[in-house]
């Protein structure tokens, strides 16, 4: 059996570098005796439904399902407006479901503390061991453990059952899932040990010469006698050399606790930054003479940071513009479910767009996120809640916040705190307490919460109220750094309205588009809605123009907001609502949409044009990107855009014939030309005091003729847990895409791999997730494939009638 960790179980589990997922086996053999973690998530029982009778060891489960958390039943079901959850919720089925596993306890462990750790269930989970309750958690987002040590049954069979209850509806303004939807740990440990969440790491003093790095270790002894302790603690480099070590002795009563001051210094230490996400770890063992009793490894990244009234933020020293984007939770076709590969993916789309920071909205994420971020190198702002006492809708957070308030943000603080990836914590999201004097003693309360927990951070919150008389929460005098969402008109006054504040753009533009389509004149602004509930003249087929020119009424278009961030100094930057579609929030249509139109990239993972005005702003990488395709009607006035960067000026050629040279005047971000339509060769060629830099061609596409499949990866591990996401693009005999190109592509999937999601990123498909066949959208679709375990290549076969079909191997790695 592996020994491993307690806060970095994950780091062991998962080791996570931006080009994929590598072994971390070595590292679980460095640990020695002291913990047992146990990967819980495989081979539970379920069934939707009420069966309190489910907690007893004696309940017929044999019709029950047979499945692997995390696990999301929602994103299984059909699509209806007449759902609970409401399209606002994904209109998908939310409901009860119980959850039951058995499972055996080794005889050697009765001597052992035992502890079962759920990092989410979405939502209010009760847990029962051997029929005896452990408790009720209604916070969907929030990580928690129970001991189960007085109700084990050592060296026979135990029984877990888990009721998950989301059928108070609706809950949520956007798609939440339902079920034990992230990972599940069994934890062993030794009786004198390491507290849960009880290492805490910072760094007081950081230099390019000379960072020191202060560690608080809690440690328990649940024995009835007093014990001497010596704790021991490393630091190592990314290459495992240890930098630093200290050891302390010290005595523990019995059935107490005591915190443990470790200091270090590091000479000439890498730093942390979003270019160079430099990672230490501090790895602490508690010893009772020679035997090791317990040992838990967290995460160091040196870096030093903070938000300057005048000139913004500061990340080692260097002044740094906030790049970031608000994500949702959810992964498209997998749902609520998640997996850290497609975790990956996602951010790695978004770190080569350009973006430095996610703000996670708005609630807390999952552990594997953070991890992500701490590696790929991203600022977060972690958030706790979207509500607080007044809610948005009838059953959400509101319903719980008097008696969990207080436990679900000091859970997020104490689990999160190690990351060096945040660098803010928000308090909420557009708390309607701001408009009242409630919100003046609510905001004092949270803010003194993590402070108690965790100074080194500011305090923020995304606020909607920039005129100080009207705004209870800032009128409270605690917050840190002020987040203001919208309105970025009024931007330019804020250090007027609010003298010697620090200032970020918490949430900005609402843009709406969909992916491939395009609404002409692009230059005329569309707000969709004009206002709340109000009647719009939209699309029949429920797109939106993907040029920059429709936003939601309280929104702007991305190129207004971010001209605006990018002139003052003093906002630190931005984050755009959304970096991702996300399930749920279909403005502005109805249903049949059942997801947003706000996100950069589609919820297939396919990213829509202004993409690449961001990748043009935000990255020195070259860039040239032009739209829309070439397959219009003759004589249509087509206006064709472009987005560039490190180049003066771009010349468009329409058949050969130059129509014309344009560069950005003033602060433009991109250029236009008005051409009349003819089928050809579109083609745009950038320079730099003359020289080309870039070229593109885009060319009419013929009728539909065959497949291409494009996997995001070449291998696929036999774990069980990795993904592949195999684009699927629909091509004309000369291999150009067909822009709207709709048709049905079925697949085959045999050897390692199972298909366990479709989609086409259309907002308003109404085509399950879960099965084996999609229609493209406009020219594409998305097949994911997981491990299913077996040591044997993964032949993946796409079909569709009328066109050529394509297969591809994918190779494993054991």
């Amino acid at each position: 059996m592996k020994i491993y960790q307690q806060n970095s179980i994950r780091l062991f589990l998962i080791c996570i570098f931006i080009s994929g997922i590598i072994s971390c086996e070595e590292e679980k053999e460095q640990l020695g005796q002291g913990r047992i973690v146990r990967n819980f998530n495989n081979d539970w029982n379920f069934k939707l439904g009420q069966h309190p009778e489910a907690k007893s060891d004696s309940f017929d489960i044999s019709d029950w399902r047979v499945l692997n958390v995390p696990h999301d039943w929602s994103i299984e079901g059909e699509f209806s407006e007449k759902h609970a959850t409401e399209p606002e919720g994904g209109a998908l089925p939310a409901g009860i479901g119980w959850y039951r596993k058995s499972f055996e306890i080794p005889e050697d462990w009765k001597d052992r503390k035992v502890f079962i750790s759920f990092d989410g269930v979405y939502r209010n989970s009760e847990v029962w061991i051997n029929g005896e309750y452990l408790g009720k958690r209604p916070f969907g987002y929030i990580s928690f453990q129970y001991d189960l040590t007085p109700h084990l049954k050592f060296g026979e069979s135990n029984i877990i059952a888990v009721k998950v209850d989301n059928s108070a509806q609706p809950n949520s303004r956007w798609y939440t899932g339902s079920g034990i939807y992230r990972n599940v740990y069994l934890i062993a440990k030794e009786k004198i040990y390491i507290d849960h969440w009880g290492s805490f790491v910072t760094t007081p003093f950081v230099s390019k010469d000379s960072a020191k790095v202060d560690l608080k270790v809690r440690i328990k002894n649940s024995v009835d006698d007093v014990k001497n302790i010596r704790t021991e603690s490393r630091i190592f480099d990314k290459n495992n050399n240890q930098v630093a070590f200290q050891e302390e002795e010290i005595q523990v009563s019995a059935g107490d606790s005591v915190v443990v001051n470790q200091n270090f210094t590091i000479s000439n230490p890498n730093l942390w930054d979003t270019e160079n996400p430099y990672l230490y770890k501090v790895r602490t063992s508690v010893f009772n003479g020679d035997t090791l009793m317990d040992n838990s490894e967290i995460p160091l990244g040196i870096r030093e940071f903070h938000f300057d009234a005048e000139k913004g933020f500061f990340l080692n020293g260097e002044h740094t513009k906030i790049h970031g984007v608000c994500l949702h939770h959810d992964n498209g076709a997998l749902g609520a479910a998640i997996n850290i590969h497609a975790l990956a993916r996602k951010l790695k789309l978004l770190k080569e767009m350009g973006t430095n920071a996610i703000r996670m909205a708005h609630n807390p994420p999952s552990p594997e996120m953070l991890e992500l971020t701490d590696r790929m190198g991203f600022i977060v702002q972690d958030e706790a809640f979207d509500v607080w006492k007044k809610g948005k809708v009838d059953e959400d957070y509101q319903t719980s916040w008097d008696d969990w308030h207080e436990k679900d943000l000091k859970a997020m603080l104490y689990r999160d705190r190690n990351h060096p990836s945040i660098m803010m914590w928000s308090i909420g999201n557009e708390i309607r307490e701001q408009f009242d004097s409630t919100g003046v003693e609510l905001t004092r309360e949270l803010v003194d919460i993590v402070k108690s927990i965790d100074t080194t951070r500011p305090v923020t919150i995304a606020l909607t109220e920039n005129i100080p008389e009207k705004n209870y929460i800032w009128q409270s005098g605690a917050l840190d750094l002020l987040g203001f969402n919208y309105k970025h008109e009024a931007y330019e006054d804020l250090p007027n309205r609010f003298p010697d504040q620090k200032f970020l753009s918490s949430e900005s533009v609402s843009g709406l588009m969909t992916r491939g389509h395009y609404d002409m004149p692009s230059d005329e602004r569309r707000n969709w809605p004009p206002a709340h509930n109000a009647e719009f003249d939209g699309n029949d087929d429920y797109t939106v123009s993907a040029y920059d020119q429709v936003s939601a009424y309280w929104g702007s278009t991305h190129e207004a907001t971010w001209k605006t961030v990018k002139k003052l100094d003093f906002m630190a930057g931005m984050f755009v609502w959304t970096g991702f579609d996300y399930l749920g929030e279909p403005i502005p249509y109805p249903y049949p949409a059942r997801s947003s139109y706000f996100g950069i990239i589609d919820l297939a993972g396919f990213p829509k044009d202004v993409y690449y005005m961001y990748q043009s702003e935000w990255t020195d990488k070259d860039v040239l990107h032009v739209f829309p395709h070439w397959n219009w009607e003759e004589g249509k006035t087509v206006d064709v855009w472009a987005y560039y960067n490190n180049a003066d000026e771009v010349e468009l050629f329409l058949n050969g014939e130059s129509l014309g040279t344009r560069s950005k005047e003033g602060d433009d971000l991109h250029v236009l030309w008005r051409v009349e339509y003819e089928p050809g060769t579109l083609r745009a060629v950038s320079r730099k005091d003359g020289k080309k830099v870039l070229e593109r061609t885009i060319k009419t596409a013929g009728e539909p003729a065959k497949l291409e499949l494009e996997p995001n990866k070449t291998e696929l591990k036999a774990d069980g847990n990795d993904m592949i996401f195999v684009t699927v693009n629909i091509l004309d005999e000369e291999g150009i895409l067909a822009p709207r190109a709709d048709n049905l592509v079925k697949f085959q999937v045999s050897g390692g791999g199972k298909i366990v999601g479709v989609d086409n990123g259309y907002q308003a498909s109404l085509e399950s997730f879960k099965a084996e066949q999609r229609k493209a959208f406009n020219g594409k679709c998305l097949v994911i494939i997981q491990s299913n375990s077996k040591n044997e290549v993964v032949e993946l076969t796409a079909t569709s009638e009328g066109l050529q079909s394509e297969s591809i191997s994918i190779p494993i790695n054991k």
